[in-house]
């Protein structure tokens, strides 16, 4: 199956979408517009500032701990680890198929409303009907006021089932998140431990405003690539050609085909 990160990547940056009543918005985890320096599904706008002031003082701690030795800082593309970590390609796949087998639920309860909307309406317009009997008019209105009944039991199954279906998906919308999340900060951790960094800072991280909070950085010290390789080493079979080779070869099909012509 073809997995699309889209959607989980989307919500990786932001909290979870408040449910709806009026129809099944299950878009699994979504990148917005703005982020904070600590993606994560549970982000709060005053997080932002919290946070930003936390990595200030995180700084300055560390400076002021060590005024012989200059910080030794790494930095990671977090956003671009979490979107090729296979378990989120996986996660995508699973929510796909969870959101397909709503739809049609939703499309059944829909095909039953509008059946027994066809019948009510059929009982209204015949039971003022002068050609039958008084006793088939009032037959004909009591299975009308059953047919309204029942319309009104499926509108609120229906309504039962969207906000239920919307409030599942969005709870493990916001599990895998947290569970990815804490696989790649504890092998972050790891490896900084190891290697004597004392801060590892993450590029892709936006400003309350959606600017980058890193304005620039030589390139050096770069986890993201090594940190990336070690996660998807464990991927199942099918998940683990990393996209840059799938690119490479994309681009090389399509040299053979420009040649061809």
């Amino acid at each position: 199956m073809k997995t699309n990160s889209a959607p989980l990547a989307r919500k990786f940056h932001t909290q979870i979408e408040t449910p709806t009543v009026r129809r099944v918005r299950a878009r699994g985890l979504q990148v917005p517009k703005t982020s904070s320096c600590r993606p994560g599904p549970l982000t709060r706008r005053p997080g932002r500032e919290i946070c930003r002031l936390g990595i200030l003082l995180l700084v300055i701690v560390v400076v002021a701990a060590a005024p012989t030795a200059e910080p030794k800082i790494a930095i990671i593309d977090l956003k671009r680890v979490f979107d090729k970590y296979w378990k989120t390609k996986q996660a995508n796949a699973d929510l796909d198929e969870q959101k397909a087998d709503i739809s049609k639920k939703k499309k059944g309860i829909l095909d039953d409303y509008q059946k027994v909307t066809d019948d009510y309406k059929k009982l209204v317009e015949t039971a003022n009907d002068q050609a039958v009997s008084s006793d088939e008019r009032e037959r004909r209105k009591s299975a009308a006021e059953k047919k309204l009944m029942e319309l009104k039991e499926i509108e609120q199954t229906a309504t039962l089932f969207q906000r239920n279906s919307e409030e599942n998906l969005a709870l493990q919308v916001r599990r895998r998140t947290e569970n990815i999340l804490r696989d790649i900060r504890e092998l972050v951790d790891a490896k900084a431990r190891a290697a004597g960094y004392t801060l590892v800072i993450d590029t892709a991280a936006q400003t309350g405003a959606g600017t980058p909070f890193v304005l620039y950085n030589n390139g050096q010290n770069d986890l993201t690539e090594e940190i990336l390789s070690q996660l998807n080493a464990a991927a199942p079979i099918g998940l683990q050609k990393p996209d840059a080779e799938k690119d490479k070869s994309g681009d090389k099909n399509e040299d053979k085909k420009e040649g061809k012509k």
